[in-house]
């Protein structure tokens, strides 16, 4: 059966089926440098469009140790940073520490190691991420008080080099309002920054990550006051983002704008169903302000209702699969592409599989006559969308976009093709 598709300028909210921890950077080049926990080392996707960074081509930086967590990618004074946090395989050595490269583009170049970076206790550290206000540069990071995990705190220190800390760290924000303390250990982690006029919001997440109480909680100063004094900083007592509209657990989060730069995003992690614990997919979504400069995040966009493309990326083509399913060897669904041009293009697939909790299911993708490729459908239970996405070359007029079954069941609801370069 063949689908004629029609251009869409608006996509659903999910941007990568499996991951935790975004983080995203636009740079001065036009592109968006993305990178999330993936365990064992930095990987950072490269990418015009915010949408299509899942099949964005990406580049991998060993780090050596073990459990690399929330890394991020900094630029500054013209020179690339990445903050991650390792241990020895055992978590109660988990501490931060840089890496630089002085490249134009960060998935080029050579990766210098820096070492740890860490104020004079030395105790447990995550998150952690850097500030620059007023041409000052400060660390901001998640830790233990003591040598044992009771309460993960947001601390506070300056820096005389984007890879040292200077000054003796300050605790700005511990566990203490009902949300924050419903689980045990209490955590604060995961903080943010962004700066709107003269107010510095530092968005955190709060509560278990393993839980679906995750959340984000608000801390502001001024960009005028002495930030290394903790009375600068002031807390909310209510989230600013939590669970809704089916969307459970919504935490650690990066900060991006649009590609012509007019729009506010949000970038953060669910879990995948009530109560999947740290199986958690990416999402994104947009965000206005309220009149006091503190960003109005809302609640997570409703998975089953299309929002707006970011301003300035390029619309799609979007074709209706009538929720096809693939069950049995003969299962198959056929699309009729119309390209404008010959080239390469991103194919973003709205897919569900409800077999087998815990293990993915895969179908064969095939373009024109070519041999099929896998292509991996994430497991989270029958209509419960995700996204699975591919690169794809295509021929100038009409092309054949065949998907059928391969290994376990899976559904498609629709697809999107859009252009790889913009």
């Amino acid at each position: 059966m063949a689908h004629i598709g029609s251009s869409i300028d608006n996509f659903y909210n999910v941007v990568m089926q499996d991951g935790a921890d975004p983080w995203v950077y636009k740079h001065t080049d036009g592109y968006y440098y993305f990178t999330k926990t993936t365990g064992s080392d930095v990987t950072i996707w490269k990418s015009r469009q915010l949408t299509t960074m899942e099949a964005a081509p990406k580049s991998v930086i060993n780090t050596g140790g073990y459990n690399i967590w929330a890394p991020e990618l900094h630029y500054i004074d013209g020179a690339w940073f990445i903050y991650y946090a390792k241990d020895d395989g055992d978590n109660v050595n988990h501490r931060m520490y840089v890496m630089r490269n002085d490249s134009a583009d960060p998935t080029r170049g050579t990766w210098e190691y820096k070492g740890q970076i860490t104020d004079s206790t030395d105790k447990w550290a995550i998150d952690g991420t850097v500030m620059q206000v007023n041409g000052h540069l400060y660390f901001i990071w998640s830790g233990w008080e003591g040598d044992i995990n009771v309460r993960q705190n947001l601390y506070i220190a300056y820096m005389s080099n984007p890879w040292t800390i200077d000054s003796n760290r300050v605790e700005i924000s511990r566990p203490t309002y009902n949300w924050e303390i419903n689980h045990s250990p209490h955590v604060n982690e995961g903080p943010q920054v962004i700066i709107r006029n003269d107010v510095i919001n530092l968005v955190y997440s709060a509560s278990g990550s393993w839980t679906d109480d995750y959340c984000l909680g608000l801390i502001t100063a001024s960009t005028t006051s002495d930030l290394l004094n903790p009375a600068s900083w002031s807390k909310r007592n209510y989230p600013v983002f939590q669970s809704g509209n089916g969307l459970y657990a919504p935490g650690h989060h990066s900060f991006t704008k649009s590609p012509d730069g007019s729009e506010d995003w949000i970038i953060y992690h669910v879990a995948k169903y009530s109560h999947a614990g740290w199986n958690r997919e990416v999402r994104l979504q947009p965000f206005t302000w309220h009149a006091d400069d503190t960003p109005n995040l809302g609640v997570p966009a409703d998975p089953n209702e299309p929002i707006a493309l970011p301003s300035g990326e390029a619309a799609g083509i979007r074709y209706g699969a009538e929720y096809s399913q693939f069950n049995i060897a003969e299962n198959y669904v056929e699309f009729s592409v119309e390209a404008a041009a010959a080239g390469e293009y991103i194919l973003l697939a709205r897919t569900a599989d409800g077999t087998d909790v815990g293990k993915s299911s895969y179908l064969l993708l095939s373009v024109n006559p070519g041999p099929p490729n896998r292509l991996c459908i994430a497991n989270k239970g029958w209509e419960n969308w995700g996204l699975s996405t591919a690169r794809i070359q295509l021929k100038a007029g009409w092309n054949k976009i065949r998907f059928s079954k391969g290994e376990g069941h899976g559904e498609i609801d629709c697809l999107d093709i859009k252009p790889a370069v913009t």
